[in-house]
C-alpha cells in the first residue's frame, strides 16, 4: 500500500480549512480498506468535529473498519477539548493500523496520542511527507514551538525598487486588480493583519476581505504613541474590532525608539495570534527583516518604474522563493527557513 499517496489526499483535505480553523490546526484524515478509500474528511472549524471524526462517520459499513488504515497528517489527540478524543474513537472503532504525518506540538497532546495508541496495540507508523505536513501547519508550530505567530511580510514595489512616488498625499495602487485580489485571499487565511500608525493615518485602510469571500483578518495598528485617538471617528477600522501595540513599559516613544519586532510579537502572542500578515510601510516591514522575525516574504514587482520615492524593504532574496506571475505583476515569495521550503 501506498501510504505517502494516501497522505497527500489527508494534506489536500486539509488545506480547506485554512482561515477557519484557528486556533487548531489544519488537518485531514483518510480511512482505507484494501486500498480503497471508505471515508474521509477534515476539520472545518474550532468546535467541529476533527478530522478523524468526520473520517469514520463517513464510513458506510463500520464492520470494516476492524480491517482498515487510518491516515491523518497530524498525531490525534487524546484530551477533552470542545470535542471528545480522537484517539478513544479509533480505539472504540478497532481500527487495527494508524499513519501519521508528524507530532502535534501543543504541550496538551505531543506523544500523548502516539503513546495511547501503541499501547492499546494499535501499528502506529509517524513521518510519512513529514515536511509537507509540518509545511501544512507552520502557523500552528511557530506559535507552540517558538511562541509567537507566524510572519508574513507584504509589499509592492516598481521593478526600480519603490513602493510610492516620493511625495503623494492618497492612495497610490502599484499592482494589477487580480494581484489585489489574491492578497484579499491572503487575509482570508490569516489570524490577523498589521500595519503601522503611519499607514493607518496616511491611507486609513479597511484592511479587510471585500475582494474575495472569507473572514476578516483582526486589524492591528502599531500605535506606541496613541495617535489614533485623536482620528477615532474618521478611522475604517473602527466600524470593526482592532487591536493597538502599544509601549507597555511605559517608556517615553520617539522616532527614534520605537517598539521593537519581539516586544510586538510578544503583544499578539499574548492575545493568542498565530499569524499575521504585515502590509505597513517600509519602516515596519524593514524592522522586522532587521531582527530576523519573519518567515515569509511576499513581494510583487511590477513592471513600472519611479526613479524616486519611497524605497522598498532591504532583504537578502538569495534564499528558498518561489516566483510566479499574475497578469503584469511577478510574485517573488521567499522563505526564511529552509523547513518552509518547496518540498511541500
Amino acid at each position: 500500500m501506498n501510504d505517502a499517496i494516501f497522505m497527500e489526499r489527508c494534506l489536500e483535505l486539509a488545506k480547506k480549512g485554512l482561515g477557519n480553523t484557528y486556533p487548531n490546526p489544519l488537518v485531514g484524515s483518510v480511512i482505507v480498506h484494501e486500498g480503497k478509500v471508505i471515508g474521509e474528511g477534515w476539520h472545518k472549524k474550532a468546535g467541529c468535529n476533527h478530522a478523524e471524526r468526520e473520517a469514520i462517520s463517513k464510513v458506510k459499513d463500520p464492520s470494516l473498519l476492524s480491517n482498515s488504515t487510518l491516515y491523518v497528517n497530524l498525531e490525534p489527540c487524546d484530551h477533552f477539548g470542545k470535542t471528545p478524543p480522537c484517539t478513544d474513537l479509533i480505539l472504540e472503532m478497532k481500527i487495527p493500523r494508524v499513519i501519521i504525518g508528524c507530532l502535534d506540538e501543543n504541550k496538551k497532546v505531543l506523544g500523548k496520542g502516539l503513546k495511547k495508541l501503541q499501547a492499546a496495540g494499535c501499528e502506529v507508523e509517524i513521518g510519512i511527507l513529514e515536511s509537507k505536513c509540518q509545511k501544512l501547519n507552520r502557523r500552528f508550530f511557530s506559535f507552540h514551538q517558538k511562541k509567537r505567530p507566524y510572519v508574513i511580510l507584504k509589499w509592492a514595489e516598481t521593478i526600480d525598487g519603490f513602493m510610492a512616488p516620493e511625495e503623494t498625499h492618497k492612495k497610490y495602487w502599484l499592482t494589477d486588480p487580480l494581484s489585489k485580489q489574491r492578497v484579499h485571499q491572503w487575509r482570508s487565511q490569516e489570524e490577523a493583519i498589521m500595519i503601522g500608525v503611519q499607514t493607518a493615518l496616511n491611507d486609513n485602510p479597511k484592511l479587510d476581505t471585500r475582494l474575495w469571500k472569507g473572514k476578516n483578518p483582526l486589524a492591528v495598528v502599531i500605535d506606541p504613541q496613541q495617535k489614533l485617538s485623536h482620528t477615532e471617528s474618521d478611522f475604517n477600522l473602527q466600524k470593526g474590532k482592532f487591536l493597538t501595540i502599544k509601549n507597555q513599559n511605559q517608556e517615553e516613544i520617539t522616532d527614534h525608539l520605537p517598539l521593537k519586532a519581539q516586544e510586538i510579537l510578544d503583544q499578539l502572542y499574548d492575545n493568542d495570534l498565530q499569524s499575521v500578515i504585515i502590509e505597513g510601510g517600509s519602516k515596519t516591514l524593514q524592522c522586522f527583516i532587521d531582527e530576523g522575525l519573519w518567515d515569509e516574504a511576499r513581494i510583487f514587482v511590477t513592471k513600472d518604474e519611479l526613479g524616486a520615492g519611497l524605497k522598498g524593504p532591504l532583504i537578502n532574496r538569495d534564499r528558498v522563493h518561489t516566483t510566479s506571475t499574475i497578469n503584469a505583476d511577478t510574485l517573488i515569495t521567499l522563505y526564511k527557513e529552509s523547513m518552509i521550503s518547496s518540498k511541500a
